[in-house]
């Protein structure tokens, strides 16, 4: 792909060969297909344009040095994929065929992985919807299955360098489908005008309160938050929270480097004790945070100097990129390889 600058690749669309397809319609999912046209065709009166039965997923794939191509923990954004499915009253697609299909879309799109050493990565984007044409409001009867990819780069143009985030108590995201037991994606349509407000105002993410009591920290924008003090992880446990594939993966690499991990209600004001604190997600993998700005307290918290990743970020950082990119030992049996 000698047009693409991987160094300098964003977190964008890029038009790749293909994306693949299956319909679940009479009770049943249809043999995967790929296709090379970009549209989809859905009724005006489908499910998923009124009552919102739609649910997405992210996931990359990985070029190592060894020339393999690694997905990282796939069958978990299956199992979550089935979890909002589940939720949502939509078809359910088998972990079998999730993998299946990322593992057909990645080979068939192989020219577009990035290189090894070039910071960038193939994302998956799988997504399910309804749909079936519906009045009432009940499921639809047919669905789609969709998965496209795309190469990016790091979802924060600074990569692994600090953030700025600011407190917002003015608006709230909108929950994630999650409650308790049930692990679900959610819809990040409702933090676009907080994030707008929040970049306009010169930071790269919002840090979102409970809805409730505007005490307790949520998430960082489209990520989840964790902070670091005395040889803890902390991160918020709360029914809003995506339940992150990498948060998941950065408190087990937490406990194997001998960290405590607490996953608890955290107070904002606990900011102030934190002596790192980071978000951390599939696209931003971990993009530390170097200040909060809390407006209604006119009141800064800065982790270390501000200005660079702390000692435990950068080691939990390095060790999960070590993982997906095959540089550290795949010791939790998190990787699957893609034969090309």
């Amino acid at each position: 792909m000698e047009n693409i600058k991987w160094e300098e690749l964003g977190f964008g669309y890029i038009r790749t060969d293909y994306n693949i397809r299956s319909t679940w319609k009479d009770g049943k999912w249809s043999e995967p297909r790929l296709c090379t046209d970009e549209n989809v065709t859905i009724h005006m009166a489908s499910t998923a344009l009124h009552y919102g039965q739609t649910a997405f997923e992210g996931a990359k794939a990985f070029m190592g040095a060894d020339g393999k191509v690694r997905l990282f923990r796939i069958e978990e954004n299956a199992r979550r994929m089935q979890s909002s499915a589940e939720y949502l009253m939509m078809a359910v697609p088998p972990i079998e065929l999730f993998v299946k299909m990322t593992e057909e879309v990645v080979r068939a799109n192989a020219r577009f992985i990035p290189p090894y050493g070039s910071g960038a990565s193939l994302y998956i984007r799988p997504f399910l919807f309804g749909s079936g044409a519906n009045v009432g409001v009940k499921p639809a009867e047919q669905y789609e299955f969709i998965i496209f990819v795309t190469p990016v780069g790091p979802y924060f143009k600074a990569g692994f360098q600090p953030i700025q985030a600011i407190i917002d108590r003015d608006h709230d995201r909108a929950a994630p489908l999650g409650t308790g037991h049930i692990k679900a994606g959610g819809n990040y349509g409702a933090s676009l005008l907080s994030g707008d407000i929040c970049h306009r105002k010169g930071y790269q993410s919002a840090i979102y309160l409970d809805a409730a009591h505007k005490q307790y920290i949520d998430e960082a924008g489209a990520a989840n938050f964790f902070g670091i003090k005395n040889n803890t992880y902390v991160t918020p446990k709360s029914h809003s929270v995506l339940p992150s594939i990498t948060n998941m993966s950065l408190r087990d690499l937490a406990a194997d480097l001998g960290l405590n991990v607490e996953e608890r209600l955290v107070d904002y004001r606990e900011l102030a004790e934190f002596e790192e604190a980071g978000a951390c997600g599939t696209a931003a993998v971990i993009s530390p945070i170097g200040e909060v700005y809390d407006p209604q307290d006119d009141r800064h918290y800065i982790f270390g100097d501000g200005k660079s990743a702390g000692p435990v970020s950068t080691k939990l950082y390095n060790l999960l990129r070590g993982i997906q990119l095959g540089d550290e030992p795949d010791t939790h049996g998190w990787v699957t390889f893609v034969e090309l």
